[in-house]
């Protein structure tokens, strides 16, 4: 019998927070068990050669929607399959009871259960989930959601409040099966959230979509009266950067009233990150940390209104390249904590070719090391060690995971991928395995793609293919 699972050999390893070393790591139970300059291969039942080769620690996607327009089964099935590709062995995803996902309301205690079987078996990747209360009923819940279900992380959704703006109406009540989601609501939910932080040494915290629903409405009113326009720079001026402004000011007076931890997600424009920034400066006392998202990162409604389609409609919507560089600055000097994908699949046949009914969203979990290397660490000088900073460990440590994701450490789950940084490839809807039948970020050139990755000492993925059967199981926070 060997005396490791698997040997990877040759490469560099991305050791987040420490730097980059040349040596062989070596996995046993599934976990990192030796580290050194050289492991000889017949010390492991499985070799692989990284020679040229980076080794990172498998990413953490940190914003993913399973289940949000298909059946969880399927897309557990078809979706963390697509995030083998880009590197990514834990996904965490959003739910939340009222329409879409299950389409029903009630206590989390009888829906968690639901969720979790209909995923079990299903995911080629491990996976948790944040979960959205609704009304005071399941604020209630939180306690035991998190000393009883391992759950750390919630989220409130600003835009709800007002009208449902994920199709042509104005029916908050029946989209959040709730009469009650207004700021007040948000209050005690930081209250909830803030409590159960203090009563355990884990970083329990609540993330916030943070757009402003009664100004859209305004400014949705006044694009629609100039003429309906059918395209995404509409819908951006529709749900301008000010709603983002003034919703991060809500939010996070809130939070340091409440004293919660918070969570800005995918900032999309400039205006939002130096709202957020300016926040952080003037609440030092406050936990807060933020995400950008792949395409707040790198896609525009110029490109993609010029090549057609709505298939880019996505909440918070695409800005322009002004709001791209605005946002890698942040990146780059350190104010965004981690990137993220804001996974969601949709089918081209969901969007249409109507603005308003199309529904918002898409994936992109494929993506997310190849773009970081490509657009972050070829093109912007990020080093490898912060790109597994922003995709793996700092959204480990925001969620719960550190210590057994997130790193290449010895005692960590053997979660890693290899990649070939110099390996230029086209994106395709084809290549990226996902059950999405397109993709807009097709025709970009992305240099820097996996090629190999491993989920608890496993292959799980290698050549362009996933291997053997899913394996991926529930990680309590």
């Amino acid at each position: 019998m060997s005396r490791y699972e698997l040997v990877v050999r040759g490469g560099t390893l991305v050791l987040p927070y420490l730097g980059t070393v040349r040596a062989d790591l070596a996995t046993r139970d599934g976990k990192v068990a030796a580290i050194a300059d050289d492991i000889p291969a017949a010390d492991g039942d499985e070799v692989i050669d990284a020679t040229g080769k980076l080794v990172l620690p498998g990413a953490v996607d940190a914003h993913y929607h399973l289940g949000i327009y298909r059946p969880l089964e399927i897309d557990a099935a078809e979706e963390t399959r697509s995030s083998l590709v880009g590197g990514a062995t834990t996904v965490l995803s959003y739910f939340r009871t009222g329409q879409h996902y299950l389409n029903k309301t009630g206590p989390y205690a009888e829906i968690l259960p639901e969720v979790l079987s209909a995923v079990s078996g299903k995911a080629w990747t491990d996976y948790g989930f944040h979960l959205a209360p609704m009304d005071t009923a399941q604020v209630k819940e939180i306690p035991d959601l998190v000393d009883g279900q391992g759950i750390s992380s919630f989220k409130y959704y600003m835009f709800y409040k007002g009208f449902n703006l994920s199709a042509d109406s104005r029916d908050a009540k029946s989209f959040t099966m709730s009469d009650e989601y207004d700021l007040g609501h948000l209050y005690q939910l930081m209250e909830g959230v803030a409590a159960a932080n203090a009563a355990t040494d884990r970083r329990v915290s609540l993330s916030l979509h943070c757009e402003q629903a009664e100004l859209m409405r305004l400014f949705i009113d006044r694009v629609r009266a100039s003429g309906d326009p059918q395209t995404l720079k509409a819908y951006s001026d529709a749900r301008p950067p000010l709603t983002e402004r003034v919703a991060i000011g809500e939010a996070t007076t809130l939070a340091r009233a409440t004293g919660c931890p918070v969570n800005l997600l995918h900032l999309s424009s400039g205006e939002a990150l130096a709202a957020a920034k300016e926040a952080r400066a003037a609440m030092p006392g406050t936990d807060m940390r933020f995400e950008v998202t792949l395409h707040h990162l790198c896609l525009t409604h110029e490109e993609l209104d010029a090549q057609g389609g709505l298939g880019g409609k996505v909440n918070p919507p695409i800005r322009s390249a002004a709001d791209n560089e605005a946002l890698w600055a942040g990146v780059l000097d350190g104010s965004v904590g981690w990137v993220a994908s804001d996974h969601a699949c949709c089918l081209e046949e969901n969007k249409g070719d109507e603005l308003w009914p199309a529904l918002p969203g898409f994936g992109g979990t494929a993506l997310l090391y190849p773009i970081l290397l490509s657009e972050g660490m070829h093109k912007r000088g990020l080093s490898p060690t912060r790109v597994a900073e922003l995709v793996s460990a700092n959204p480990a440590r925001a969620y719960g995971l550190d210590g057994r994701k997130g790193n290449l450490l010895v005692g960590y789950d053997a979660d890693l991928t290899v990649v070939d940084p110099d390996l230029e490839q086209e994106v395709t809807a084809e290549l990226l395995l996902s059950g999405q039948d397109h993709c807009p970020f097709e025709g970009h050139k992305v240099r820097g793609w996996p090629v190999v990755t491993v989920l608890r000492g496993r292959i799980a993925y290698a050549n362009g293919s996933v291997t053997g059967t899913p394996r991926g199981s529930f990680v309590a926070r």
